[in-house]
Parts: C-alpha cells; structure tokens; sequence
C-alpha cells in the first residue's frame, strides 16, 4: 500500500526524528520518509577496535592516543606537562623549573629494565634510518613490534642493536612490500650488509615471520626513475617480467637484481643505453648480479638484442 508523502521541499519543516536513520557505510543520517540525506561526512568517534563478548570489551577499552611500539610503556602512560596545570592555566617560574624536573625522571622511570632501555635505544635508530630512507611511516611501528618482539626473546643479546635495528626495518618494509634492498638499508649502518643479513635471517627463523614473495615489478619504477629512463623503457621491462613470471624464471631470485636485468635489456632494445655498472648502482646490487640475471632472461626468453 503506498503512503502519501507529504511534499518537504515545499514548506522545508524538518524530517520527523523516529523516520532517521543512520547509514554506517556511507556515513550520512537519511530520512526514510523523503529520501532526504539530513547530514552526511559523520565523523565516527567509536573505537578501531571490535569486541564480541563483555571480557573482550573491558581487556581492549582504553582512553588517550593510540598505543605505539616506539615507546617502552607502549605509549599507556602520560606525560607531565612542564608549562601548564590541569586546568590549562600557565605555570609561574617556580613550578615551572619543579614540573621540569619531575618531567625528566618520569623520562628515565619509563625505561627500568635492561629490555625496555634497549627498546628505547632501538626507537631512536629506526626512526633514524627510516626518515634516512624516506620510507613510510608506518614502516616505523613495523619494525619496533619486530625488534621489540626479538629483544623479548633474547635475540639481540650480544648482538650490534645497529645491525638488528636494519634488520628489523628490512623484514618491516618486506612485509609491507616495499621494493627497497638489503644493501641500501645496510649504508645507514656500521656493521655492513653481511651482519645485517644474518641478523635478518635470524629475526625470520626465530620469530617464524611468513616473508610475502617481492614482485620485481615493484622495482622497475624505482630503478628507472633514479636512472631518468624514459616511460618506454620501464613499460617494456614490466613487460619482460610479466613474461618471465610466467615461465617460472623469477622463482627463487633476488627480485631487484631482476628488475635491473629487465631494465639493461629494455633500454638496449630501445637504445636508450646505461652500463650494467649504472644500473647495478641504481637497484642495489652487483654487476655480476646484473649479468648472470640479463644473460638468462635473453637466453631462456629468446630475445632479440642489437648488435652492442
């Protein structure tokens, strides 16, 4: 049976309040009377998390800024203001130098433990390279969960917290599939890219971390970008890789050293040349690398090169 609706563009009397509804997907407030959108861009002030029964509810409630792994105390406690009081009024001089001082014990009563001062140290480093590298940073958080979960189980002891802290950055923007090498990263440290590789290999065995396979596509852009090679080259590498792929050749390789193969094919195709020396510069790895890898996408793909 239909129901007159009477006309509200007319006579503008706002919708009655039992007929709104709220829209969670869209995020707009609807009259089911009209059709009318009464308010929309509703900002969700709920939780991020979700919870399914009461016990779970009561363990994920929390107040303040969301909880982070660059902190010891994971970002739970709170920070005494050294300017203003409670009520956001100004501090004279006196309480000023008072609430200064108690600032900087609560700074050293954050860190007791050996674990959460080398936690502590480890913040500082990662976020260091990682600013270094003009990574994400997200990729921060990453990698102090990593590190904070392989000083936790003792992996650091004994160990350079330079080499791991690289480590932990690495698995961090492997997981999050962020063409970059274990070599570029190892350039903001003193132990090398040999230490750093087994500190890596040792984070992933004992933390049992599931490393998702590297697209060498992912790396094309970068390499051809830092190269200032033209949109040709790096569409017909891509392409190179796309065929490769398929027949099961970038199986068990260094993705970047694939990547820079396809690129010193393409621009010889194209006749936009770089020297293999160039290009192993600009991926990241070593010209035997680049040649061992250039050598077998000719042969196994069959693909034509001029004459060099």
């Amino acid at each position: 049976m239909a129901v007159d609706r009477p006309d509200r563009a007319a006579d503008k009397e706002p919708c009655p309040r039992e007929y709104i509804v709220y829209d969670e997907t869209r995020g707009e407030y609807v009259c089911t009377l009209t059709g009318e959108v009464v308010e929309d861009t509703i900002i969700d002030t709920g939780p991020e998390w979700r919870a399914y029964t009461p016990e779970e509810k009561t363990r994920r409630s929390r107040v303040g800024s969301p909880l982070t792994h660059t902190l010891p105390d994971m970002g739970i406690l709170t920070t005494i203001s050294s300017y203003r009081d409670a009520a956001g009024r100004k501090l004279d001089a006196r309480l000023r130098i008072e609430a200064s001082r108690l600032r900087r014990l609560q700074a050293k009563l954050r860190a007791t433990t050996s674990v959460e001062k080398n936690i502590e140290q480890a913040a500082k480093e990662i976020t260091r390279i990682v600013e270094a590298l003009k990574l994400p940073r997200n990729i921060i958080d990453e990698a102090m969960m990593i590190y904070r979960q392989a000083a936790e189980k003792g992996l650091v002891r004994g160990r350079s917290l330079e080499s791991m802290v690289a480590a932990a950055v690495y698995a961090a923007c492997r997981l999050q599939r962020i063409p970059i090498s274990i070599d570029k990263i190892a350039e903001y440290v003193k132990g090398g890219r040999k230490e750093v590789a087994r500190c890596y290999r040792l984070i992933v065995r004992e933390l049992k971390l599931r490393m998702p396979i590297v697209d060498p596509i992912r790396y094309v852009s970068r390499i051809a970008s830092a190269l200032k090679l033209s949109p040709a080259v790096e569409r017909r590498a891509s392409e190179i890789l796309i065929e490769a792929k398929k027949k099961g050749l970038t199986a068990g390789k260094d993705p970047a050293g694939l990547a820079a193969a396809a690129i010193y094919i393409a621009a010889l195709e194209l006749g936009d040349r770089r020297t293999q020396k160039e290009i192993a510069s600009a991926a990241g790895v070593t010209e035997v690398t680049v040649r061992n890898r250039y050598k077998e996408l000719v042969q196994k793909l069959k693909i034509p090169l001029p004459a060099q």
